[in-house]
């Protein structure tokens, strides 16, 4: 049967790295804080506008209840 004929792997050359003394980054004290300070404005702008649409559909029924109950007591 046909078999498919798998490519060659090439070997990688073999080079030698010498080691970098790196110095470790100083801790900043002042990390700035703008980023966060946008998250925190969109989960408020979000919240508002969850508070915003629950308000304005819960704000009918609230007037039809109140309706169907006045008019109950009327009768």
């Amino acid at each position: 049967m046909l078999r498919p004929k798998l490519p060659d792997i090439p070997t990688p050359p073999t080079t030698t790295v010498t080691p970098q003394q790196t110095q470790a980054p100083a801790f900043s004290a002042c990390r700035t804080v703008a980023p966060y300070v946008g998250v925190v404005g969109i989960v408020l702008t979000a919240l508002l506008a969850a508070v915003a649409v629950s308000a304005v559909s819960v704000a009918p029924t609230a007037v039809v209840l109140r309706s169907l109950l006045s008019s109950a007591h009327k009768r």
